[in-house]
C-alpha cells in the first residue's frame, strides 16, 4: 500500500481520536455507543482500517459533533480520490467505470499506456472486450451489467478518430498470445490490431519476449496528457496526479518504448500470434 494513502488515512484517524477526545469519551465507550467491536475505534484511530462514509457520519454524532461529518468525508474522499478499491468502485457496476474512462479520453490530447497481458481496453473488439469485463466481474463479485460496460467501452473508441488526438501504446507480447477468450476472438482482436498500425495518430509498440529491458513490467498503467497516471492492481485501481509520480511512470515507460518494436516489425509480431492460432 502506498506510504502517501497510509499517511492520509492516519491523518484521518487522529482527526477521529481528536474529536473522540474533545468529547471526554474513551474508546470503549464509543465502541459500545456505535454498537462497534472496541478493536474497530482502535483500528481507525490508528489508519489500519479505512472507514466508510457511514462510518464517519455515526462517528460523528456519537462525539456530539454531527456537523464534522462533512469535514470528515471531505477528507475520505480525498484518499479515495486516488487509491480505489476494485470492489468497491465496481459495485454498481462497469457502466459507471467506463464512462469515466470516456470522459478521461475525451479531456485528452495525448494518451500513453503499457499493458502487460491484454489489449489495451481503447483497442479492443467488443467480443474480447466482452470477456475482459466478464472476468472482472467474476473476480470481484460485481453486478453483471457486461453489456453496458462494453457499449461504453467503444464509445470510448470514438476518440481514435477525432483531429489532435495522439495514443502511444506498449504491448508486451505476451499479451498477443493471452487467451482471456476463445482463440476465434483472439484472432479477430489480432487482426483489428495489425489495421491500427495503419493510423497516424496511434503509435503502437511491442516489447518482444527476447527483448534486453532495463526496467521490471509488472504492471499496466496509463497516462493522461501531464495530469494524470492511472494503475491498476488486483485490488485497487490508482489515481495518481502529483507531478513526481507521473515522472516515474513516463520513465518507466521511456524505458519500455526503447526494447519495444514499431511498424513492420511490430506487425510480424502480431502476425505471428495471429498464425499460432490457426493450430489451436
Amino acid at each position: 500500500m502506498s506510504t502517501d494513502f497510509q499517511q492520509a488515512r492516519l491523518s484521518l484517524g487522529a482527526r477521529l481520536r481528536e474529536l473522540r477526545t474533545e468529547a471526554g469519551v474513551n474508546g470503549r465507550d464509543l465502541a459500545a455507543r456505535l454498537g462497534w467491536p472496541a478493536s474497530k475505534v482502535s483500528k481507525l484511530e490508528n489508519g489500519k482500517q479505512t472507514a466508510t462514509p457511514a462510518d464517519l457520519q455515526a462517528w460523528a454524532e456519537a462525539v456530539g459533533q454531527p456537523e464534522s461529518a462533512g469535514e470528515l468525508k471531505g477528507r475520505l474522499q480525498g484518499l479515495e480520490s486516488r487509491y480505489r478499491a476494485w470492489k468497491r468502485l465496481l459495485a454498481g457496476g462497469h457502466r459507471a467505470r467506463q464512462e469515466v474512462g470516456v470522459s478521461h479520453s475525451q479531456e485528452t490530447t495525448v494518451t500513453t499506456g503499457y499493458e502487460p497481458g491484454i489489449v489495451p481496453g481503447i483497442f479492443q473488439i467488443p467480443e474480447y472486450a466482452r470477456h475482459v469485463l466478464t472476468h472482472a466481474t467474476d473476480l470481484h463479485e460485481s453486478p453483471r451489467d457486461i453489456e453496458e460496460g462494453v457499449r461504453a467501452r467503444m464509445r470510448r473508441q470514438e476518440v481514435l478518430y477525432q483531429p489532435g488526438k495522439r495514443f502511444r501504446f506498449i504491448m508486451a507480447e505476451a499479451a498477443l498470445y493471452v487467451q482471456i477468450c476463445p482463440p476465434d476472438i483472439l484472432a479477430a482482436q489480432l487482426d483489428r490490431l495489425g489495421g491500427l498500425l495503419g493510423l497516424d495518430n496511434v503509435e503502437l509498440g511491442v516489447v518482444p519476449l527476447s527483448a534486453p529491458v532495463s526496467v521490471i513490467p509488472k504492471h499496466g498503467f496509463w497516462i493522461f496528457d501531464d495530469r494524470l497516471a492511472i494503475v491498476e492492481t488486483w485490488n485497487t485501481e490508482m489515481w495518481l496526479d502529483d507531478l513526481a509520480d507521473i515522472e516515474l511512470y513516463r520513465k518507466v515507460w521511456g524505458k519500455l518504448h526503447a526494447a519495444a518494436v514499431y511498424g513492420p516489425a511490430a506487425h510480424r509480431l502480431i502476425a505471428r500470434a495471429r498464425s499460432s492460432l490457426a493450430s489451436t
